[in-house]
């Protein structure tokens, strides 16, 4: 059984650091899309980060563009996003998910419907 568990949420004081893990179990991250996405209340949930590197295609929300990292460990299995200069406006769950629905000459951002497998969700929560 594919899956995926978060870790690493959290409160964090503005301007602060924090990162998310998200191991697999089940399947490796070889040939799959990855993406963070996050859900503030009452608002949709959105993609803010996607990685594709049989395509060499990486994105970044331009909300969190030059703020957040996104990359893997194969020999951990996991996935992370590392998150800098938090700011109130971050808060939100973030959830981790992987995609085999791509194809050659796919690029990122990969549509929401296309992940198949999604992580638990992990609170981030950045006071004002």
């Amino acid at each position: 059984e594919e899956q995926l568990v978060e870790t690493g949420g959290g409160l964090v004081q503005a301007g602060g650091s924090l990162r998310l893990s998200c191991a697999a179990s089940g399947f490796t991250f070889h040939n799959y899309a990855i993406g963070w996405f996050r859900q503030a209340p009452g608002k949709e949930r959105e993609g803010i980060s996607c990685m594709l590197n049989s395509e060499d295609s990486t994105y970044y929300a331009d909300a969190v563009k030059g703020r957040f990292i996104i990359y893997t460990d194969n020999a951990m299995n996991t996935m992370y996003l590392q998150m800098s200069s938090l700011k109130p406006e971050d808060t939100s769950v973030y959830y981790c998910a992987a995609s085999l629905w791509w194809s050659s000459g796919s690029k990122c951002p990969l549509p929401r419907p296309d992940f198949g497998s999604w992580g638990q969700g992990t609170q981030v929560t950045v006071p004002s």
